[in-house]
């Protein structure tokens, strides 16, 4: 009896595409022994917020300055943070009730594990990419995160 080379299951692709319709994600990816598979939604749609006019009213103006602080936070942010390699469920401890892996404050080395991303029931580690200082935890527990969010920040 020859062995059979298993084919791509199109029930999965099908269901992962549900998946995304039902959640609103743009991409999910799994991974079954030497078997992954990622699906996405070819043009996602994107939002952009309109410019503020040079006429605008005073709280218009203080939001728009606001916003401005907050986009050169966030490219500051963004060079140091920590993201989700995956879609999950992030957990700041190795169990309910215990310590937090990390704190705002701490001094982390490279490769020590700062939180868990669940995801298809799996406990993933997500160790720190380089040591540094904790600057800020940008996630909370028990949070659903996306790939790509930023979750901790380390300088």
């Amino acid at each position: 009896m020859a062995d059979k080379k298993p084919g791509i299951d199109q029930t999965l692709i099908r269901d992962l595409a549900n998946i995304l319709n039902e959640t609103d994600l743009t991409e999910i990816e799994v991974e079954q022994e030497d078997l992954r598979i990622r699906v996405s939604r070819a043009g996602a749609p994107q939002y952009v917020s309109a410019p503020v006019p040079a006429m605008a009213a005073p709280a218009q103006a203080a939001s728009a300055a606001a916003a401005q602080v907050t986009a050169a936070e966030s490219a500051r942010a963004s060079k140091n943070a920590v993201t989700a390699p995956m879609v999950g469920t992030a957990y700041l401890s190795p169990a309910p009730g215990s310590r937090p892996f990390v704190e705002a404050g701490a001094t982390v080395k490279e490769g020590q594990t700062i939180l868990i991303i669940e995801a298809m029931k799996t406990m993933n580690q997500i160790p720190a990419p380089r040591s540094g200082r904790v600057v800020e935890i940008l996630v909370e527990d028990g949070a659903p995160v996306e790939y790509g969010e930023a979750l901790i920040i380390i300088e």
